[in-house]
């Protein structure tokens, strides 16, 4: 599994969550929401501490990952965020 992450929405990120330079940020399984991965999931997005990685990319100096345990989730397709000019936020994409 691969995650990739377009500049305006890391830029985003590093705004609205004021991260620094060696921050993380977790995207996770929640219960419940309006995911369109997993019926009756959604995603969660977390500035968090890896313990078990099991994907990530870097981008500015900031970490995106995915626990390992959370894999599921994405049912082994890629995971890309980009930046959404007219909502003005970034949202994800599996492939």
């Amino acid at each position: 599994m691969n995650i990739t992450i377009d500049d305006l929405s890391v830029q985003w990120y590093i705004k609205e969550l004021d991260l620094k330079q060696g921050d993380s940020i977790r995207f996770f399984a929640r219960y419940g929401g309006c995911g369109t991965i997993q019926k009756g999931f959604s995603l969660g997005v977390l500035k968090d501490a890896p313990t078990n990685i099991g994907a990530k990319t870097e981008k500015d100096g900031i970490k995106f990952y995915i626990e390992e345990d959370d894999l599921w989730y994405f049912d082994q397709r890629d995971f890309s965020i980009t930046f959404n000019e007219k909502n003005q936020e970034p949202e994800f994409h599996t492939v």
